[in-house]
C-alpha cells in the first residue's frame, strides 16, 4: 500500500484511529483525534472504563463527562473490549502502562500482550505508535519482532514509530494539542506518516531520526527532573540541620534570570513518570556494562523521603510529649500532586504505610480521591471529613499535598500540630507548624 494513499487518507481525516489503554495517556488522545473529526475506537481491559465512556462519563477528573458523551453520541468515538476491532483501523496508538516489578526492573507484560493482539489484527498500511514509556531498543526489539512475524515488512506494509506521551495531568496551559510532539520511525517511511498522523491533532510534531532516539529523549526528560529533584530533596535535609529555610533559598536563587530552574522538594516523587523511568535506563545501561551512578543515586534520595518525613513526625510529636505508636495522624494529600485524582506512585501511600508499621492510626482526607486503594500495600481507605471537632482529635496532621482547596489558615488554627511537606502554610505565624 501506498505511503501516498495514507497520507491522502489521514489528511483527509478518513482514517480510524484505535487507541489501545484509556487511562490518563489513551484517553485524551483519543478525544484528541476525535476533537479533529477522526473517529476512534478505544480498546481497554478495564470494562469499568469502556462502560463508562459508552454511558458518557469521565473517570479522570480533569476530563469533561460532557466531552465524551458528545463524541459518543455523535459515533465519533466508540470503546470496547474487544482487541478484533484493532482490524477496522488504520492507526493504532498504544498507551498502556509500563510499570516496575517487585525488584525494580521493567515490566512489559502489557507492552508484550498488546503487541500479540495488534498483531493478531494487523493489516497492510496500519500505522503503529508505541507511546508507553521504555527503555531504548523496545520499539525495534519487542514490537517489531511481534508485528513483522506474519510476514509483512515494516515501512512497506506497516508503519512503526515510537512517539512518547508528555500527559501531565491537571495541567492547563500544556494540552496534548500545544505540548510538542517526538516521532521517531524505523524506516524513514515509518517517520514520514508518523508525523503526518500526529500533525493532524497537535501544533508541533518534532521528528528524530530513530526510535530509540524518541525513547531515550523522554527517560531523558524525566531523569532530569529526577536528578534536580533529588538534588534539592538533599538540600532540604541539610538546610533542615542548618535552620535554613530551603524554600526561601530556592525563591532567592529563582530571581536569577538565567543559569538556573527552580525545583522543589516533596514528601517523595509521585505520578507515572518520575519514579519509574529512570529505573528502565539503568536496567538496560547494565546490558552495555554501564553503571548509571547519577541516576542510581538520585533514585536513592527521592526513595528515602518518605522516611525522612515520618523521622520529623517522630521528633515533632516527641516535643509534644507523645509518642509515635498509637498516634492519632491525619494525612492531607494521597494525589501524587495538587489538585488531580491521580495517585499513581504517590508518596502519600509510603507515608501511610511506614507510620501504620510504626504503630500509628493514620487516617486521610483528599477532595479528589474518596477511596484510596493500593494493591501492592493492601491499602483500604476512605477519606475522612474534616471539621473543626474531627481535626482536632488528631495528634499530627500532615500535608503530604498541597491541593488548593484546603484552607491552610484554618487548618493550621484548628490543629494540635501540623507536618508540612510542601511549603503550603507560607506566610502563616504558628508555632505548631513544622517544615519536612
Amino acid at each position: 500500500m501506498s505511503t501516498n494513499y495514507n497520507l491522502k487518507k489521514i489528511e483527509r481525516k478518513e482514517a480510524r484511529i484505535g487507541v489501545v489503554g484509556l487511562g490518563y495517556v489513551g484517553l485524551p488522545i483519543a478525544l484528541r483525534f476525535c476533537e479533529e473529526g477522526f473517529k476512534v475506537t478505544g480498546i481497554d481491559v478495564d470494562s469499568s472504563k469502556v462502560d463508562a465512556i459508552k454511558a458518557g462519563n469521565s473517570y479522570i477528573r480533569h476530563i469533561s463527562g460532557e466531552k465524551i458523551k458528545g463524541f459518543v453520541d455523535s459515533g465519533s468515538l466508540k470503546a470496547s473490549s474487544d482487541v478484533a476491532q484493532l482490524s477496522k483501523t488504520d492507526a493504532v496508538i498504544i498507551c498502556v502502562p509500563t510499570p516496575l516489578s517487585d525488584k525494580r526492573e521493567p515490566d512489559l507484560s502489557y507492552v508484550y500482550a498488546t503487541a500479540r493482539d495488534v498483531a493478531k489484527n494487523l493489516r497492510r498500511g496500519q500505522i503503529i505508535s508505541l507511546e508507553s514509556t521504555t527503555y531504548p531498543g523496545t520499539t525495534e526489539e519487542v514490537l517489531l519482532p511481534l508485528l513483522g512475524g506474519g510476514g509483512l515488512k515494516v515501512g512497506r506494509d506497516f508503519f512503526l514509530v515510537f512517539s512518547p506521551e508528555r500527559e501531565d495531568p491537571g495541567r492547563v496551559d500544556f494540552t496534548t494539542r500545544n505540548t510538542p510532539k517526538i516521532v521517531g520511525g524505523v524506516t524513514e517511511r515509518c517517520s514520514r506518516l508518523g508525523a503526518a498522523l500526529y500533525s493532524q491533532i497537535i501544533q508541533e510534531v518534532v521528528p528524530v531520526s530513530s526510535t530509540k532516539v524518541a525513547e531515550m529523549s523522554k527517560l531523558l526528560e524525566n531523569i532530569y527532573r529526577s536528578v534536580n529533584i533529588a538534588l534539592v530533596n538533599e538540600l532540604k535535609m541539610l538546610c533542615d540541620r542548618m535552620r535554613i529555610d530551603i524554600w526561601e533559598v530556592i525563591e532567592a536563587s529563582n530571581t536569577k534570570p538565567f543559569g538556573f530552574q527552580a525545583f522543589y522538594p516533596g514528601p517523595g516523587l509521585g505520578g507515572h513518570c518520575i519514579p519509574i523511568d529512570p529505573f528502565y535506563l539503568t536496567w538496560k545501561a547494565r546490558e552495555y556494562d554501564f553503571s548509571t551512578r547519577f541516576i542510581e543515586l538520585a533514585g536513592e534520595i527521592n526513595t528515602n523521603m518518605p522516611y525522612y518525613v515520618v523521622t520529623k513526625v517522630m521528633e515533632a510529636l516527641n516535643s509534644n510529649g507523645k509518642s509515635l505508636k498509637g498516634a492519632n495522624i491525619l494525612i492531607l494529600g494521597v494525589a501524587y500532586k495538587k489538585n488531580v485524582d491521580d495517585m499513581r506512585e504517590s508518596p502519600s501511600l509510603e507515608l501511610i504505610r511506614i507510620l501504620k508499621e510504626k504503630g500509628a492510626n493514620v487516617s486521610y482526607n483528599d477532595p479528589y480521591v474518596p477511596l484510596a486503594v493500593h494493591h501492592r500495600t493492601d491499602l483500604k481507605m476512605r477519606s475522612v471529613t474534616i471539621s473543626p471537632k474531627n481535626i482536632r482529635k488528631y495528634d499530627c496532621v500532615l500535608i503530604a499535598t498541597d491541593h488548593s482547596a484546603y484552607d491552610y489558615k484554618w487548618i493550621v488554627t484548628n490543629s494540635k500540630l501540623v507536618i508540612d511537606t510542601r511549603n503550603a502554610t507560607a506566610g502563616i505565624k504558628s508555632g505548631n507548624i513544622v517544615k519536612a
